[in-house]
């Protein structure tokens, strides 16, 4: 069983940047990737970016590449989303989520911090 806690959202003006943290623990935790997800009012859950915990391969959506980066530090736990050339259209609550296996669906996640760009 692992549990997820995001830390870092914020109110930031549109052109700002911020940088949200998932820090994972729990016992004999296996992660094949973690992956952040958002989740803007009226609107479903979105993929913004996944990392192969092992290998470091990194995938973003369209309408975050260039903007986005995320990374991981092994020893700690941790991933992280640096978040640059923030929109408007970014807000929304970020979730960070945890895939076990490689054969199944994003297995945990977090409670979600909100992330507010004001234009």
């Amino acid at each position: 069983q692992a549990q997820l806690v995001e830390s870092g959202g914020g109110l930031v003006q549109a052109g700002g940047s911020l940088r949200l943290s998932c820090q994972a623990s729990g016992r004999a935790l296996t992660v094949y990737s973690m992956g952040w997800f958002r989740q803007a009012p009226g609107k479903e859950r979105e993929f913004v970016a996944g990392l192969v915990w092992s290998g470091g391969g990194t995938s973003y959506a369209d309408s975050v590449k260039g903007r986005f980066t995320i990374s991981r530090e092994m020893a700690k736990a941790k991933v992280y989303l640096q978040m640059n050339s923030l929109k408007p259209e970014d807000t929304a609550v970020y979730y960070c989520a945890l895939q076990a296996w490689s054969n199944k669906e994003y297995d945990y996640w977090g409670q979600g911090t909100q992330v507010t760009v004001s234009s």
